[in-house]
């Protein structure tokens, strides 16, 4: 590192002082904390996207806790020598930034700037107010040389959604005795009025969104992806006045996507329809399409795609059960969007979601490549076949859906759509399958390292003895089934339990908090 870059670091670093009594870790979603102590944490955050866009691997949680800017150059300027970074300028390192609406955002995204462009030939352009996920867009799309504006994300997604409707099969094109309007609960962040501009561009749906940034509400407090999964309950501003229209939540940011309706007279409790059911949704449109070019296939030269799903051990196991009696492969990873999205990233099409409502699907370039000559072929000598007519859907699919990233808005229009080739309401979606009950606890330990898993996190190899026990407890349930795991962000082991009554998923995740508890010490809650 030359002495220009060093210089220019430690005047940069100088100006962003680390809050003192912190220590900050690089979760699952990232770095969280109050904005108040987060600028020095977003300015070296800054730093590592510009290195990533020379060269890159993991060190965010050092970089966060340098003390001083003389150590932060210290760690950096090892980290440049091991992975050889070049600091000439020669090469061009390009980070787009993107903020929310809150009032931390503006300051935020500047101290991110700031350690973009203290690294010698990283320019740092700033894309606006956007959801996570269209930032995540705009960076795949610039690093596949395509154009990576908003309008341009607004673009594609309405014309692959277009594409889709005009695909529906006529008798299909009506809701199985369902109100044909969506309600929206925008979580008060900015998806709602992103989704706003989007339903401009789209006259052929009748959306209502409520709880937009717009309207002032406080991001996440009642609403929300997170809040109506996790508590089954509607959102703010949702009520009986709402039965029998569809209902979906996102999240703050807009990287989550749930759906639910409001029974009649109901107070607030929802039927949820959660990602995995989104998932499933999804697999059982791809696995049709598939079908029909497969039909031609087989007659001709014999290609088949594969289709894989990817749960995390956190999938309800009734959801897993469904896909698997279509036939089709489920994979279990890790809990995290990284393994989830490495692991889909093997299949031709891959399909992952969380219950949270977490997910999206991948494409393989050799797959996309193939169905585009594929398409053309039929479209020549099979013109109007239900072959070529899946081809184009699932080239549709390939746009629509946000490749990148789990997103909301790209999911809430796939799902609409689906649902009117299908002609089913949200009901007859619904009843795919019945979730079993579920129990989620935590308890309190002193060392969360001290638990180790294997096999997708659904097996305890440390400490020993503890699997065994977790084993005698689910023998005594009808459709037990029960895990531990490590929490990734603080001293605390996660239990997941079902079992086929609510009694029994809580009694089951009660004995087994209470196992942890014996074998790690401290107190469950």
């Amino acid at each position: 590192m030359n002495e220009v870059q060093k210089s220019l670091l430690l005047d940069s670093s100088s100006r962003f002082v680390i809050p003192q009594g912190v220590k900050l870790s690089y979760g699952t979603a990232g770095f969280r904390e109050d904005a108040s102590i987060l600028s020095s944490t977003v300015y070296r955050v800054g730093i590592l996207a510009a290195l990533r866009s020379l060269h890159w691997e993991p060190f965010a949680d050092a970089i966060a806790n340098a003390p001083s800017p003389q150590q932060l150059l210290q760690l950096i300027n090892e980290f440049v020598e091991k992975e050889r970074i070049p600091f000439d300028g020669v090469r061009p390192a390009e980070i787009l930034l993107g903020r929310d609406t809150r009032p931390s955002g503006e300051a935020l995204l500047e101290a991110a700037r700031q350690g973009v462009t203290s690294i010698v030939g990283a320019v740092a352009s700033d894309m606006g107010i956007l959801t996570t996920p269209q930032l995540h867009w705009m960076v795949r799309a610039r690093n596949k040389g395509l154009r990576a504006s908003e309008q341009d994300y607004f673009e594609q997604l309405s014309n692959s959604f277009k594409c889709l409707i005009d695909l529906i099969p006529t008798e299909r094109n009506k809701f199985d005795g369902m109100n044909d309007k969506l309600v929206v609960d925008g979580a008060n962040g900015v998806g709602g009025a992103k989704l706003q501009i989007l339903h401009k561009l789209l006259n052929v749906l009748d959306i209502e969104v409520r709880n937009s940034s717009e309207d002032e509400g406080v991001l996440n407090d009642g609403v929300g992806a997170d809040y109506v999964q996790k508590e089954k309950v509607a959102p703010c501003g949702f009520g009986s006045k709402d039965a029998a229209i569809r209902c979906a939540s996102l999240d703050g940011d807009a990287d989550r996507l749930v759906y639910f309706s409001v029974p009649p007279e109901s107070n607030l409790q929802i039927n949820l329809v959660d990602g995995d059911k989104i998932l499933s949704l999804f697999a059982v449109f791809i696995r049709e399409q598939l079908s029909f070019l497969n039909e031609k296939e087989d007659l001709e030269n014999g290609h088949k795609a594969r289709l894989g799903i990817i749960q995390t051990a956190y999938a309800n196991g009734a959801s897993t059960d469904y896909l698997k009696n279509l036939g089709l492969e489920v994979n279990f990873t890790p809990t995290g969007v990284k393994y989830l999205h490495e692991k889909a990233a093997e299949f031709d099409i891959g399909i992952y979601f969380e219950a949270n409502g977490h997910g999206t699907i991948l494409f393989s370039e050799s797959f996309i490549e193939w169905l585009e000559v594929r398409s053309r072929e039929l479209s020549s000598g099979s013109k109007g076949s239900e072959a070529e007519k899946a081809a184009l859907r699932l080239l549709a699919v390939s746009n629509l859906i946000n490749q990148a990233v789990g997103d909301a808005l790209s999911g809430v229009l796939l799902v609409e759509v689906i649902l009117k080739h299908m002609g089913w309401s949200i009901h007859r979606w619904n009843e795919l399958y019945h979730d079993l009950p579920s129990r989620m606890l935590k308890v309190k330990v002193a060392d969360r390292t001290a638990v180790v898993t294997a096999n997708a996190e659904t097996v305890v190899v440390r400490p020993p003895g503890l699997q065994e026990a977790i084993n005698t407890e689910i023998a005594k349930y009808t459709q037990g089934r029960c895990f531990v795991r490590p929490s990734g962000t603080e001293d605390v082991v996660r239990v997941y339990a079902e079992a086929s009554t609510q009694e029994a998923a809580d009694t089951l995740a009660n004995s087994v908090a209470k196992l942890v508890d014996q074998f790690l010490g401290s107190n469950s809650s």
